[in-house]
């Protein structure tokens, strides 16, 4: 996900801030896109969501995603994104009330690490709905 900029006739080319990059994931998160989502994660990251425990490996991941996508009904309603240094940070709710906030630190434009923090009892009763 390097960019490319043409200024004067000369491409100059720059890492995604960690903000673009979580903008990104909200778009395919939203979609149920689990290729597009997987796509942002580096080969060898890992992903734990503290309610469920933790995903390793890109593969991992994206079929994590394609699973969830398949059995609930998730929105993410960004809050607020904040970045510092090469760390993104997402609060997000969704339309039935649940909220949560999520870490993720990227290198190389890649999201090697993702710490999720919600109520899987809250999440459970809400699709239950």
């Amino acid at each position: 996900m390097i960019k490319r900029l043409y200024f004067y006739g000369v491409t100059f080319f720059y890492f995604m801030t960690p903000k673009e990059i979580l903008q990104k994931w909200v778009e395919c998160f939203n979609r149920y896109d689990f290729d597009g989502l997987g796509e942002l994660y580096a080969e060898n990251c890992i992903n734990h969501q503290t309610p469920n425990g933790i995903t390793e490996g890109k593969a991992n991941i994206k079929n994590m995603f394609k699973d969830e996508f398949e059995k609930f009904e998730m929105v993410c309603i960004v809050e607020n994104i904040f970045e510092d240094g090469n760390v993104g940070m997402l609060e997000w709710k969704d339309p039935k009330g649940l909220r949560g906030c999520g870490f993720f630190w990227i290198e190389n434009d890649k999201i090697v690490y993702q710490r999720g923090y919600w109520d899987k009892l809250s999440f459970m009763e809400q699709q239950a709905k």
